[in-house]
């Protein structure tokens, strides 16, 4: 039960948000407005009247406009409220704060691999990665060898071995931009520290074929990276067998690894959100920013993603980029995502999804509010094309979709090798080769979900835990789960189907 039956986020909100179900005619105290209607656990309440075509504030923040006039205590929701073009004034810069780093002896350490050339690892996978949703049946395969009760068993410093298929790789413009994300995806996975290793299969007529895969993202073989071509090999079983002949050569080279303290500055977590509702920006949102801002402090990195899930939100971002150049980066971004929705026949708005409008979020601007609460409030260093090498520290974006697999697969493709992920209906997710962790935004979904949830982020309205206590709590279980705990996602194995490179534009 909560401390108080709603919360009013900021003193110029038109609406407070239901800690709890309400009933019509209860009384939520002296001033507070009477419920006249059933507003559920999440949803909104208007705190006072809001004329039709005003708009409609929340975070101290327009989240849409009234599409009726709206008298206090009612439900605020899809049926009185739209989403309207907000037109943000972007100070670039003008949150700026200086940043107060941790001292480098009180940095924080965590049990992690050091490769050979200096990247640090938080898992020890080998890889078997398909160029083409042809050779995913032989990458499979070549997996399932290593699956089976005992057979890593001469590999105990190993934890597993990946097959990552998908469902591209041809009928696209070889040289265009569809296919250069492919490959450029395909290389981060298969250069990212967490494998020790990787089989490339291709199929041999591919557009992103192994040899302009290898050219264009600098591959040479080796005996960490094995290439395979089906047609040139003869065919499946074949293929099959020299795919697991190399792998095992993998493994023995793997399995030499061991843990070893790390300073949290070799971390770069990625920031996720999915199936969210109205407790994402209340709780677990902005706790994983306290977490995310303790990361940084230690010298680390945090990536926050999705490009239409920050949408009405940007300007908050702007104003913490350290240059205008940087801030721009993120409304060239926008800019493009306002015109692949237009000429798909979309718009910004499709998104929130039926799962977050029935969880109480009602525009795309309420629910990127509540997003960029993951990214903290420290500076924004640099923002990132979907599934570029991230070489900044700090607080950095990088441009992707809201569709979760898709983009947390940029953020591991860009280096990032640890995962949280906030959810308020209950996603169940994995990213392979790199741990996830999942924070519930309220108590009833984690009880009822706790098999798949690390955290309970809903102590935070429960009256149990403070925001600051909570984003403590989130990082002090990456530093655990970076030096080798597994997490909820990883105990069920999830995280192989979840590889999802960016489809682009057309097939041929």
């Amino acid at each position: 039960m909560a401390v108080s039956p709603f919360i009013r986020l900021h003193t110029d909100d038109d609406v407070l948000v239901a800690l709890e179900d309400l009933v019509p005619g209860r009384s939520l105290g002296e001033g507070m407005p009477v419920p006249s209607a059933a507003v559920p656990s999440g949803h909104k309440i208007a705190l006072r009247a809001i004329r039709k075509g005003d708009p409609v504030r929340k975070y101290g923040q327009v989240i849409g406009v009234a599409s009726a006039d709206i008298a206090p205590g009612e439900h605020v929701h899809l049926h009185n409220v739209a989403c309207e073009t907000v037109h943000l004034t972007h100070a670039f810069g003008s949150a700026l704060r200086e940043t107060a780093l941790v001292p480098r002896e009180e940095v924080a350490t965590f049990q992690g691999i050091v490769r050979e050339d200096g990247r640090v690892a938080t898992r020890n996978y080998v890889g078997i990665i398909s160029t083409v949703n042809c050779s995913a049946t032989v990458v499979r395969r070549i997996a399932e060898t290593f699956k089976a009760p005992g057979a890593l068993a001469d590999f105990p410093n190993v934890d597993g071995v990946v097959a990552l298929t998908h469902h591209t790789g041809c009928a696209l413009n070889t040289n265009g931009q569809p296919a250069a994300v492919v490959r450029k995806t395909l290389g981060g996975y298969a250069r990212h520290p967490n494998f020790a290793g990787v089989v490339v299969v291709g199929l041999g007529c591919e557009d992103v074929n192994v040899p302009h895969f290898m050219q264009l993202e600098g591959f040479t073989e080796s005996d960490t990276f094995r290439p395979l071509i089906i047609q040139e090999m003869g065919g499946t079983p074949k293929t099959i067998a020299a795919g697991v002949e190399r792998v095992r050569d993998i493994l023995a080279k793997a399995n030499q690894a061991r843990r070893q303290p790390v300073p949290a500055s070799e971390l770069k977590l990625a920031l996720q959100c999915g199936g969210s509702d109205g407790y994402s920006g209340i709780t677990a949102n902005p706790a994983l920013g306290v977490a995310a801002d303790t990361l940084v402090r230690h010298g680390g990195t945090v990536c926050l993603s999705e490009t239409s899930e920050i949408y009405g939100a940007e300007h908050l971002l702007t104003s913490r980029a350290v240059s205008r150049e940087v801030g721009e980066k993120i409304l060239r971004h926008i800019k493009w995502w306002e015109e692949y929705t237009s000429r798909n026949g979309g718009e910004m708005n499709n998104n929130p999804s039926p799962g977050n409008k029935a969880g109480g979020l009602t525009t795309i601007l309420e629910k990127s509010l509540g997003a960029v609460a993951k990214g903290g409030s420290t500076n924004l260093t640099d923002v990132f094309p979907f599934a570029d090498p991230i070489t900044a520290r700090g607080f950095v974006f990088m441009d992707g979709p809201g569709y979760d697999p898709m983009s947390v697969t940029g953020q591991v493709a860009g280096g990032c090798n640890i995962a949280v992920f906030t959810t308020g209906r209950g996603s169940c997710y994995g990213c392979k080769p790199v741990p996830s962790i999942k924070l519930a935004t309220n108590t009833p979904m984690f009880t009822r979900m706790q098999d798949d949830m690390d955290i309970n982020c809903g102590e935070i309205v429960d009256g149990s835990a403070t925001l600051q206590e909570m984003g403590q709590r989130i990082f002090r279980t990456i530093l655990d789960t970076a030096s080798g705990a597994p997490s909820k996602s990883e105990s069920w194995g999830y995280g192989e189907d979840e590889f999802t490179p960016w489809h682009i534009g057309f097939y041929m």
